[in-house]
């Protein structure tokens, strides 16, 4: 989903270039009205979401040494929201106090975005361009949020060298994404999209989804220090989500940090 520069495409105003999926952000163009649906085609992150922004906030306070228990403990940092599609994450990270900009190459999801954070009250600085394009201009930040970005690029390597660049030296990466397994395919395909109807079909590709060995040496090529796969797991009666340290077989997350200068 992310280029080398950041060009227009056919009027559209979507970024295209050298790690750009075209395919996956025309897939997720067409449903950027249903960002803030609970009930829509992105309620599977509606009901994963409180359980991803709590790991950011207990990996971000750990790793900047944050007081714990403040409301706004992220004042004074600057964040990067990648693949910030209409905001779920963006905001809240506003909330905290985060100094947010947050980028998306598909220009619809950023109008949803702006349109929702602005009737909430929010000053968030969304951009419709790409990692690429922002190191190219020299951007870096403390913390970098990537969540479900890296199985939809089209050159892994090149797109996370390119989020290394935006990353300040001792600063804080955190992704996201879903493991290379059988039960993967049988839960976040066959599952979600086919049985549960809970993603629109196509929504992800098995064959890009990356072990936690896979995205660590990916992140160890481009020069940060990634940090142990922590699960995400989620009860399929109660349909509610946890961390868990041992059970990454299908979403997990990850740490990784740029070494200080």
């Amino acid at each position: 989903m992310w280029v080398a520069k950041d060009m227009l495409n056919d009027g559209n105003k979507m970024a295209e270039g050298a790690t750009v999926n075209e395919d996956e952000v025309a897939f997720f163009a067409r449903i950027a009205d249903s960002w803030w649906d609970p009930k829509g085609p992105f309620k599977p992150l509606h009901i994963l979401n409180p359980t991803r922004l709590a790991y950011i906030r207990q990996e971000v306070e750990e790793h900047f040494s944050l007081e714990q228990g403040l409301k706004r403990p992220f004042e004074g940092l600057r964040l990067l929201d990648i693949g910030c599609g209409g905001g779920l994450i963006s905001e809240p990270m506003t909330r905290l106090g985060a100094h947010v900009v947050a980028v998306d190459a598909a220009e619809k999801n950023i109008k949803t975005a702006s349109v929702h954070a602005s009737q909430g009250g929010l000053e968030i600085d969304f951009r419709n361009t790409t990692a690429e394009a922002l190191a190219d201009a020299g951007e870096q930040f403390d913390i970098i949020i990537n969540m479900e970005v890296v199985e939809h690029v089209a050159d892994v390597d090149a797109y996370l060298g390119a989020c290394q660049t935006l990353l300040k030296p001792g600063g804080l990466m955190l992704l996201s994404t879903i493991n290379r397994t059988a039960k993967a395919y049988l839960f976040a395909i066959v599952g979600a999209e086919h049985i549960l109807r809970w993603l629109p079909v196509g929504a992800h590709d098995w064959n890009k989804f990356l072990t936690p060995h896979e995205l660590a040496a990916a992140c160890t090529r481009v020069g940060l220090k990634s940090g142990l796969a922590t699960g995400f797991v989620m009860n399929p009666f109660s349909q509610k989500w946890r961390l868990s340290d041992t059970d990454t077989s299908v979403n997990y997350a990850m740490t990784a940090t740029k070494p200080k200068a």
